[in-house]
């Protein structure tokens, strides 16, 4: 992440050359595009308006050659440890409305909560055999988060995903075993059998409740 942001910053910094008015040609637009990726990347550490203007202060003075503030060196694992932090605070302040949202799914028709805690909606039940967790299945899928923001697509890589269930988070082990062949059903899913503590890539933010809306095409292989 560190030299992804680094490279990022370095492209900012030579972005600056060009004036702040909306971007015309097409190598302003790609720069501008450039610009709003870089601010995805620092997304994570949650700036405020005076935060983002310290950042804005240390690409300017390494724009103009100035001697820096600080030892750039020491602060690599400084930087880290308060993307952590601060992505862990953004976690603890939705825990409330993941939890709510979890909740909210219980209550909708049809759902049926495992001992797991996994919420399971059937959306159109299927004919054909179950998988089994040493099985291999082919589904289609989509992932959100609570808000609906996708964070992992079958349907937006342009195919089935084929997989063995024991090598999957245990949200989608456990709610296709649940599914026949050519079932369609929605697995909204706490942490715990997501990506727990620790989240996932950038998107997926530790603690967070995933809501899956899978369909179970096929038993390719079975274990």
């Amino acid at each position: 992440m560190l030299k992804i942001m680094t490279t990022l910053l370095a492209i900012l910094i030579a972005a600056t050359a060009f004036a702040a008015d909306a971007p015309t040609s097409e190598e302003q637009k790609t720069l501008y595009a450039i610009g709003m990726t870089a601010s995805k990347t620092l997304a994570i550490f949650s700036l405020t308006p005076a935060e983002l203007e310290l950042v804005v202060q240390g690409i300017k003075d390494a724009q103009s050659g100035k001697k820096p503030d600080v030892d750039l060196a020491a602060y690599t694992g400084k930087i880290q440890e308060l993307a952590k932090a601060r992505r862990k605070a953004r976690s603890d302040k939705l825990a409330p409305l993941n939890q709510d949202f979890l909740e909210k799914a219980a209550k909708e028709k049809g759902a049926v909560t495992t001992g797991s805690g996994l919420v399971y909606i059937p959306l159109r039940e299927g004919t054909g055999a179950s998988p089994k967790t040493t099985d291999t299945v082919k589904v289609i899928y989509r992932g959100t988060l609570m808000d609906g923001k996708e964070f992992e697509s079958s349907i937006k890589r342009g195919k089935p995903s084929e997989f063995r269930l024991d090598s999957v988070i245990k949200c989608l082990n456990e709610g296709l075993q649940k599914m026949k062949t050519g079932g369609k059903a929605r697995l909204v899913c706490p942490a715990t059998l997501g990506y727990g503590d620790k989240g996932f890539g950038d998107a997926v933010l530790p603690g967070a409740t995933l809501d899956f809306e899978v369909e179970l095409l096929d038993i390719l292989k079975q274990g």
